[in-house]
């Protein structure tokens, strides 16, 4: 008895100093935050379990101002104007061990990925050769395969609600959005869908082990030393949800191609480019290396993308007269089945919708945490941020700076992405602007989301051809939100007929 009152009361000593530490003698004693933030990461462990980080740290920021505390050496940033100097194409902030819970542990061996790594050699090296494959002008090469599988979307609506005895069944439209995505990626990198559409189900549970697999990153990256005790621990009596059957699902179509490599001629998608480059570089790319861009594009291509698009659909539903403009203008352009991308860059409307969703609803719930360099980081009020600090920013909390954006940030409001009535030009210009360049819906810098390109061409094509071809009505006024490091939405109940046009 007397062993274990000494070593409780030494514990609890050590954690007592460790408190008088903190408040005394911390480099980030002068940053506001949470009292338990201060000496533990357990707190805002316990916030993200709670799906009520957003709130949170929105809450912090509007009382203690752009810089929050929110970890022993974790702080928030709300301030847009910082963005290019955190998330900066020279990378000189580098990722922090939260992207380490992404690495893959093979053999004992850690593996780590171009999403994940903290080495800016390391994603030079393995992106480099592959960089141009996300270029705007590549993705548009391939916009047939998107079209294509719009158009078999469309197919697929139509015969389960929209004809026949099925016309008036109500559809779940999220389902079909990520359904969608999915496909879309599948046809791009693979040229053969993933049948989502065709079986109208989640194919091998894909989609529900990406929202798990994400939900664990998001909440065990708040302390990634308990990764190595969950999800890398092979003893764990708790069994995670990994991306095995996906990566296995990329292997098989990795073995096909090459095993038919010399039957014809190869379809220009993801998976040959990467062949391609494993060729061109193989010193560098082996078939490890070609599975995990694949990978890549699942994770950056289809979760990002369906989010997005939900979001577009039902906040448009939500406000008619955001929708009423909004196919008044698809109508008077007599765009083609399905929208061309060309087509919907003339749709200034649709494209502030788009920029609306995505500032309403960016896809990501959770600071980008990066590392302060050696000189430090220095505020806009003067104060300092000492070197080796983890810092980042929570897009759900920039886009809603009301300096930037206006003292309705609540409000879905597409006109703020034009020119006012009362504006004049140069006003207008030098707003907007502004607004472009704080955009962080991607993130941004050197390790902005490669699935940009990707997700901008198809919103466009499928928001214009959804409401251009069809009316749809909310059954229900509310959504189903889940505020992870992947802000997923789910139960968009509608109705859904053909317009007559």
């Amino acid at each position: 008895m007397g062993l274990f009152v000494a070593v409780v009361a030494i514990c609890l000593a050590a954690f007592l100093l460790r408190i008088l530490h903190s408040i005394l003698f911390s480099p980030l004693r002068h940053i506001p935050g949470p009292f338990w933030a201060r000496f533990t990461n357990l707190w805002r462990l316990i916030d993200h379990y709670n799906a009520t980080q957003i709130i949170t740290q929105r809450h912090l920021h509007e009382k203690h101002g752009p810089a929050v505390r929110i970890g022993p050496n974790a702080v928030s940033l709300s301030d847009p104007h910082l963005i290019k100097t955190v998330y900066s194409t020279r990378g000189n902030f580098l990722k922090s061990d939260f992207y380490s819970v992404n690495d893959v542990v093979q053999d004992g061996h850690t593996i780590q990925n171009v999403f994940g790594t903290r080495s800016n050699a390391f994603h030079a090296k393995y992106m480099k050769p592959i960089q141009k494959l996300y270029s705007m002008k590549n993705i548009l090469e391939m916009e047939d395969a998107i079209s294509k599988t719009i158009i078999l979307c469309c197919e697929q609506l139509e015969l389960r609600f929209v004809n026949g005895m099925n016309a008036g069944k109500t559809c779940d439209i999220a389902d079909w959005i990520a359904y969608l995505s999915w496909d879309v990626v599948g046809e791009i990198t693979f040229s053969k869908e993933m049948d989502f559409l065709k079986s109208g189900v989640d194919v091998r549970d894909t989609i529900l082990t990406a929202e798990s697999v994400m939900h664990y990153f998001g909440l065990v990256g708040q302390m990634p030393v308990l990764d190595k005790w969950l999800g890398k621990n092979p003893w764990s009596p708790i069994k995670f949800r990994t991306f095995n059957n996906v990566a296995g699902y990329c292997v098989e179509r990795l073995i096909d191609r090459v095993s038919t490599s010399n039957d014809s001629k190869p379809p220009h998608d993801f998976l040959n480019s990467f062949i391609e480059a494993k060729a061109a570089n193989p010193e560098t790319i082996t078939d490890n290396e070609v599975v995990g861009y694949l990978l890549l594009n699942m994770l950056a291509g289809a979760d990002t993308t369906a989010i997005s698009q939900k979001a577009i659909v039902y906040q448009v539903l939500k406000n008619p007269s955001v929708l009423a403009k909004l196919v008044t203008e698809i109508d008077a352009a007599n765009i083609p089945f399905p929208a061309t991308y060309a087509t919907t860059q003339k749709l200034p409307y649709l494209q502030a919708v788009i920029k609306e969703a995505l500032r309403i609803h960016p896809p990501v719930g959770q600071i980008l945490e990066r590392i302060v360099p050696a000189q430090g980081l220095g505020l806009p009020d003067g104060r300092e941020i000492p070197s080796g600090t983890i810092v980042g920013m929570n897009p759900w909390v920039v886009t809603r700076n009301k300096e930037i954006y206006g003292e309705d940030v609540e409000l879905f409001r597409p006109e703020r992405w034009l020119k006012g009535e009362d504006e004049t030009e140069d006003i207008a210009e030098a707003r907007l602007k502004i607004m472009k360049d704080l955009d962080f819906a991607f993130g941004g810098g050197n390790r902005i989301c490669t699935g940009k390109n990707l997700a901008l061409a198809e919103m466009s094509k499928v928001t214009a051809t959804l409401f251009g071809r069809y009316e749809m009505k909310l059954v229900k006024q509310d959504w189903k939100v889940h505020y992870w490091w992947f802000v997923f939405t789910d139960k968009i109940k509608i109705k859904l007929s053909r317009r007559n046009l």
